[in-house]
């Protein structure tokens, strides 16, 4: 290393170009390199549907699961499976381990769905595979809205659709509450009878008239002409002008028969903001694309057409996640800034101006070769990464601040700049590379943590790992080749003098001021090393009593004040759709009164997906600004109070989970052999919940009740009136949703619209299903005749999860009480519970994602000590030593306790322990350093308890330099402060800080008390050491010499 150090000094000029073009490509890649606001998870999840109209859960779960179940069980890596059949409907999602290759995941999946499908019914939908990405969720929702016709708001959000999406950083543009368009051809069915006709020969009238016939070529001699047969459909037109029934040389048409319009489907839900009529188009951005460019061109697009609209439609944006990007941006700028500046200002006043600007230069050197490094490997600028160079920042300027430090007292011996700075690189090169390794040690698992928070927080490492290695070079190659060209010594007074003289040559108990107090001290607790070692042991069990006894608990993952949240409306029966729709306006109607919401997207629905059946309708709240509003939760509990007195729903309501899991924090799976034995075990846990208190909005997934009517079929006597099963399926077809026959293309529209036929409204009702007649070869014959109607118990979605049914609870708890306590509650009370024997039960959600990041975290912690062990050997080829350093750890977890008590956080299971492991790395460098001094002190001679008075003198201040700086870098974290020069704004109490106040609190708690315990516990454990050494050494003496003088 010092050939290399060497070799820099001797160009300077080249290091000095080298770091002025690194400066540049890094703030190019600052501004190039894609941002967005989440990270960009390889998530390999995978949705598979089908369907079959008219089944039933059951049916769909006999006919439909079951194939699909068995043959994707057989998937190698597969870790998780959950089913969903409903009526009609069919759907397997299933999750791989995050970070697998999703790619030959989703082949495994394709051939196991391809072997599934032969054993499928055969009118069965085809099975449709969907991966789920987080890059494909939306960043920005537009939502169009205004009292103008259905079909004028589908066109406008068709257009912008098709603009959008031609730009280059979307990829796709869903229309959110468009209903699809049809052509519907309503036949009364006394038809039938008038005219003799059977269903077969009017749905295949449609279907045979609707072809394009090529019908080949015909070779002549003047050339090939090609022959065809145009019979599709065109409008509206051919089709009440097709035959449906020719009698000598009368033509019946449709026309005749049938009415035919254009409509839309039948509505499945309704779409409101503000209380208009709404279309969301959801913009998904494509990966890799900059977030905060993609939105401001969709913003800017959408803004050039509202010129040709209507003046009453209108645009709302939600969920704009280019905001929140933006922010975080100018949090970090600002937290940059303001560590330079705090930087600058104690080193200035430390060590002089120009080692301010060599020191300070360091930051933005190693800053922006890190995000160099993250640009090369092709990542994006996310909220991790943000925060991660925000929490690097003050631990990039320690190996500078101690080559400085050493140069700067070189220089007021006499050396040259050149020499005074390359020698300090040299000497402290070693120390310096092993302090850095043993930061990048406590990193370095990290890089393996597993399952979706892992994946969510492997930016945190690999942005570590590549700033601080680049700071590694800024301390030792660029900040002394830079210090040997404008360094300069710094005038000192006699007084300064004459303490640097007694710090190097002479006595340090002479020094006076802050040096002078914190030497005598020194000498008091190395004099005393044994009672110093019981005072450190002391304070660490006095934390763990005090948190014990006022701390606030555990945590997994921080809360962050939101910008939204979601209000859901639940109800346990079988409402229509506009029976829905006319609560969800209850809803909405009581919470315009509220002044804190800025917008409310109100949408109704048959299914919330997911199985879920009890949701009927959402509420999307927009919230104005955090400084302006109460917080969430108390806006949430007036939000449940204000709408408790609306009879026959459950209001629950939902803020956005921060971090990587989703859903509600409290979750917990049921299974049973049978359903009586789960739906009794939902019910004792139900009633437990309620008994120990604390949970809000609870859910469970049992069947909704109601009932089914089952339409039973007596074959023979069907077949006395020449009637079957098919036929009156096409008969309560026509009576119901109706049947698709052909399709054709508008010329006003790109995509096809189904023709289905059906009767007339006024002939579909439950009333006329009784009244049903079919057309047969003897006339039309009431199905009563040879049916009968069964009212049945509705059975709802049926939930299974690895093949088993499964009932889920979940819930939130009340403000001001941990979801750990409560976890830890309802498990206790569940384990003295009397569930039937046949129910087994386990929690998932956040409590599984809780356990799991605790058993990596406690893994990675201990290999960090290995890791660090062996480079601490390797740097003192001592035992002893290297364990006075591991002691300092152990005691820093003082000092993370305290620091989590003064501001008021639980401890976070994933913040927190990586705050831990962050701290292990940061508190052994002083540790290093200072050990390196007492040992090279004690190679030139000097006794013991000479050697660690000096040290502790000479590395006083780069010691507290060091940990003043990483502790100032991480203090508008700890107090939730941002200071942001650019707009001359200081900003308490923001939601960007709320992320990292836990893991900030626990490493500047820690390294506070770390630096007093280095400074004062380690030396004297190096003179305890150096003491157990001589004591064993007379004894070897004597036990050597006994036999000696037993000869004699």
């Amino acid at each position: 290393m010092n050939g290399l150090i060497s070799a820099a000094f001797s160009r300077a000029r080249v290091v000095m170009v080298a770091l002025l073009m690194l400066l540049s490509l890094g703030a190019y890649a600052y501004v190039a390199i894609p941002k967005e606001a989440n990270p960009e998870i390889p998530l390999p999840l995978f949705y598979v549907t089908t369907g079959l109209d008219g089944i039933s859960p059951a049916d769909s779960e006999r006919l439909l699961i079951s194939p699909l179940e068995t043959e994707f069980a057989s998937i190698a890596g597969l870790e998780a499976m959950e089913a969903h059949a409903s009526e009609g409907f069919a759907s397997v999602q299933m999750e791989f381990a995050p970070g697998s290759d999703t790619a030959e995941a989703l082949d495994k999946v394709r051939a196991a769905a391809d072997r599934a499908e032969n054993e499928l019914p055969d009118d069965a939908y085809a099975i449709t595979i969907n991966e789920i990405n987080t890059a494909l969720f939306p960043v920005i929702t537009a939502v169009l809205s205004g009292p103008v016709p259905e079909r004028t708001l589908n066109d406008l959000a068709t257009t912008v659709q098709e603009e959008l999406e031609a730009l280059g950083g979307v990829l796709e543009v869903e229309i959110g509450g468009k209903r699809t368009e049809a052509v519907e051809v309503l036949i009364d069915p006394t038809i039938f009878q008038t005219y003799n006709l059977t269903f077969d020969e009017l749905i295949s009238q449609i279907s045979r008239n609707n072809r394009l016939i090529a019908a080949g070529a015909i070779e002549t001699g003047a050339g090939r002409i090609v022959l065809k047969v145009p019979g599709l459909i065109e409008n509206l037109d051919d089709v009440m002008s097709m035959p449906v029934k020719v009698r000598g040389d009368t033509v019946v048409t449709f026309a005749d028969v049938a009415t035919i319009r254009r409509t839309f489907e039948d509505p499945t839900g309704f779409a409101r903001i503000d209380g208009q009529p709404a279309l969301a188009l959801e913009v998904t951005k494509r990966s890799g694309a900059n977030i905060i460019q993609t939105v401001d061109a969709v913003k800017e697009r959408v803004e050039s057409l509202r010129g040709d609209w209507p003046d009453s439609v209108q645009v709302t944006w939600l969920q704009d996640q280019s905001e929140q990007v933006e922010n975080l941006l100018s949090d970090l700028e600002a937290n940059v800034i303001a560590a330079v500046i705090l930087v600058m200002i104690v080193i200035v006043f430390a060590l002089g101006p120009r080692s301010a600007i060599l020191v300070g230069l360091s930051i933005p050197g190693a800053f922006l070769a890190g995000v160099i490094g993250i640009w090369a490997l092709g990542y994006t600028m996310n909220i991790v990464v943000l925060f991660s160079l925000i929490l690097v920042v003050g631990m990039l300027v320690d190996g500078a601040i101690v080559t400085t430090e050493l140069a700067d007292r070189r220089l007021q011996e006499g050396d040259s700049p050149r020499d005074a700075y390359e020698y300090a690189a040299q000497r402290m090169a070693w120390p310096i590379i092993a302090s850095t390794a043993t930061t990048l040690s406590v990193f370095f698992p990290l890089l393996f943590w597993s399952g979706m928070v892992g994946e969510f927080m492997k930016f945190l490492p690999i942005t570590v790992i590549l700033t601080l290695f680049a700071a590694l070079f800024m301390a030792l190659i660029f900040i002394p080749v830079a210090g040997g060209v404008i360094g300069r010594r710094t005038p000192q007074s006699a007084q300064a003098k004459a303490a640097l003289h007694h710090v190097e040559y002479g006595d340090p108990r002479r020094l006076t001021g802050i040096s002078g107090a914190y030497v005598r001290l020194l000498h008091r607790a190395i004099v005393r090393p044994g009672a110093t070692l019981l005072f450190a042991v002391a304070l660490l069990l006095g934390a763990f009593g005090l948190y014990g006894q006022f701390g606030k608990g555990l945590t997994f993952f921080p809360s962050v004040e939101p910008e939204f949240m979601q209000v859901q409306i639940r109800a346990r029966d079988n409402f229509s759709i506009n029976e829905r729709d006319d609560l969800v306006r209850a809803v909405e109607s009581r919470l315009r009164d509220f002044d804190e919401i800025e917008s409310i997207y109100a949408r109704s629905m048959m299914s919330a997906g997911q199985g879920d059946e009890e949701t009927i309708g959402t509420l999307q709240l927009d919230l104005i600004d955090w400084d302006e509003r109460r917080p969430a939760e108390v806006i949430a509990g007036d939000i449940r109070g204000a709408v408790s007195d609306i009879a026959g729903i459950d209001v629950q309501v939902q803020t956005e989970s921060g971090g990587p899991s989703a859903g509600k924090p409290v979750s917990l799976e049921l299974t049973a052999r049978n359903l009586a034995d789960q739906t009794a075990a939902v019910e004792t846990v139900r009633e437990i919940m309620d008994r120990l208190g604390g949970f809000t909005d609870v859910t469970d997934t049992r069947p909704l009740p109601g009932v089914e009517v089952s339409i039973l079929v007596d074959r023979a006597e069907a077949a006395r009136y020449g009637a079957d099963v098919s036929l009156l399926g096409q008969a309560v077809q026509l009576l119901t949703q109706g049947i698709t026959v052909a399709d054709y293309r508008p010329a006003d529209t790109d995509e096809p619209v189904d023709i289905r036929v059906r009767f007339p409204a006024e002939e579909r009702s439950l009333a006329e299903l009784g009244n049903l007649r079919v057309p047969t070869t003897a006339g039309l014959v009431p199905i009563s005749n040879f049916v009968t109607f069964q009212p049945t118990p509705r059975t709802g979605v049926i939930r299974r999860m690895d093949q088993r049914r499964v009932a889920f609870i979940e819930a939130n708890v009340a403000p001001d009480v941990l979801v750990n306590d409560q976890v830890a509650r309802l498990q206790d009370a569940l384990a003295e519970a009397d569930l039937p024997e046949s129910v087994d039960y386990s929690f998932a959600g956040e409590a599984e994602d809780q356990q799991e990041s605790m058993i990596f975290l406690a893994g990675a912690f201990i290999a960090a000590i290995g890791l660090m062990f062996v480079i601490l050997l390797v740097q003192f080829n001592n035992f002893f030593q290297a364990f006075v350093v591991m002691s300092a750890i152990v005691f820093s977890v003082a000092g993370v306790l305290l620091g989590l008590l003064v501001t008021g956080r639980p401890f976070g299971v994933v913040m927190g322990g990586i705050g831990v492991i962050a701290l292990a790395g940061i508190v052994v460098n002083n540790n290093i350093v200072l050990i390196d001094t007492y040992n090279d002190l004690r190679r030139a001679g000097q006794m013991p308890l000479e050697a660690a008075l000096r040290t502790g003198a000479q590395r006083l201040r780069p010691v507290v330099l060091t940990s003043l700086t990483t502790a100032l870098g991480l203090l508008p974290m700890v107090i939730g402060l941002n200071v942001n020069f650019f707009t001359r704004e200081i900003v308490y109490g923001a939601p960007s800080t709320q992320w990292w106040t836990e893991l900030s609190s626990a490493i500047a708690g820690g390294l506070t008390v770390a630096t007093v315990l280095t400074l004062v516990v380690t030396p004297a454990l190096l003179v305890l050491g150096e003491r157990r050494i001589a004591f064993r050494r007379p004894q070897a003496g004597a036990e050597a010499t006994a036999p000696a003088q037993a000869q004699t």
